[in-house]
């Protein structure tokens, strides 16, 4: 389970305003963490953004194959959240808080929070801060970003501390951000649409 997504403001108590503030925030927040990739990256650096490095740019990407890996990465971590959400207390408990906080968010608005999750905090976290600080700090650093300090928000740092590792070495072994956005977007987009599905605030009963 690893919903990379700011936390809905306290307080919310309808599921679609809670939904509808979450991804506002959401387009600011993963907004403004692409444009300070850019800017740090490209602007100041004069690197390009979507490689590691200078030698990773010269031999190019293969669109194909990193996407293909990026999905099957995602089926992984995906398949692996949900046994762990299923068999352990903690798992569900998470699982439940997470919802609470998401709110009734429609289609659209899950598939907008993947991408934007997936594009900001990979251009930001993988793009701009690996190359800079390398795998083992940036996943440390994108581990301690997703703290929530309540016990049951706990897991989530360490998913997110793990997925961090997992993301890192994508783009590392590829040498560019294909992989890892792919796996990144696709892990958001499942799993908080099974979180809204089975933990989530049903939709009342239409009035005939």
């Amino acid at each position: 389970m690893h919903p990379h997504t700011p936390l809905a403001p306290e307080g919310s108590s309808e599921p679609r305003l809670a939904a509808r503030r979450l991804v506002r925030t959401a387009a600011i927040f993963y907004g403004g963490l692409l444009v300070l990739a850019v800017a740090w990256r490209t602007g100041w650096l004069g690197e390009p953004l979507f490689y590691a490095d200078a030698e990773a740019a010269r031999a190019g990407a293969e669109p194909l194959r990193d996407a293909a890996l990026g999905a099957v990465a995602a089926a992984a971590v995906i398949v692996l959240s949900g046994v762990v959400t299923r068999a352990t207390a903690w798992g569900e408990r998470l699982a439940r808080a997470l919802a609470e906080l998401l709110g009734r968010p429609r289609a659209g608005e899950i598939a907008f929070l993947a991408l934007a999750s997936g594009i900001g905090e990979e251009a930001f976290f993988r793009g701009a801060l690996q190359p800079r600080v390398g795998l083992v700090l940036a996943s440390l650093i994108f581990g301690l970003a997703h703290l929530v300090p309540r016990r049951e928000f706990l897991p989530w740092t360490g998913f997110s501390l793990a997925a961090g590792f997992l993301l890192g070495g994508l783009f590392a072994w590829t040498g560019n951000l294909i992989a890892p956005v792919v796996c990144h977007a696709l892990v958001n987009g499942v799993n908080l649409r099974l979180l809204v599905r089975d933990y989530g605030t049903p939709e009342p009963p239409r009035s005939v």
